[in-house]
């Protein structure tokens, strides 16, 4: 298999890694009947597993724009930013404070990548 066929692969890969991390969570949650993570178990079925999913079909569809370099810091940015802010959200959602600026950088970088995605689809299709 040729990774140039299928640019939303890895995407849809690390998709999967976090939709098996946010159902995990959520059993837990079920079962301990303590839902204080229910914030990260919301943002890692979202910015993780759906956005990720999503991400891949787009760029799978539009393969141009799944192999360019802006793809692929994208990629990058937004797989590092999302765990710190994970980790960041988790520390703050069970009382300490000084877990903030963890999920703010994390969250900056997600952004970052967000607005990569944003940069891809606006100024880099057709080109």
């Amino acid at each position: 298999m040729n990774k140039q066929d299928y640019p939303g692969l890895a995407w849809w890969r690390m998709a999967t890694i976090y939709l098996l991390a946010g159902v995990l969570l959520g059993i837990g949650m079920g079962i301990s009947a303590d839902h204080a993570l229910f914030g990260v178990h919301a943002h890692i079925n979202l910015l993780g597993w759906a956005s990720l999913a999503i991400v891949g079909l787009i760029y799978q569809h539009l393969p141009a724009l799944g192999c360019n370099r802006v793809a692929k810091v994208q990629f990058w940015l937004h797989n590092i930013g999302l765990p710190v802010m994970m980790a960041g959200l988790t520390g703050k959602m069970l009382g300490h404070a000084q877990f903030e600026p963890m999920l703010a950088g994390g969250a900056l970088v997600v952004g970052a990548s967000v607005f990569l995605f944003a940069y891809n689809m606006m100024f880099k299709l057709g080109r």
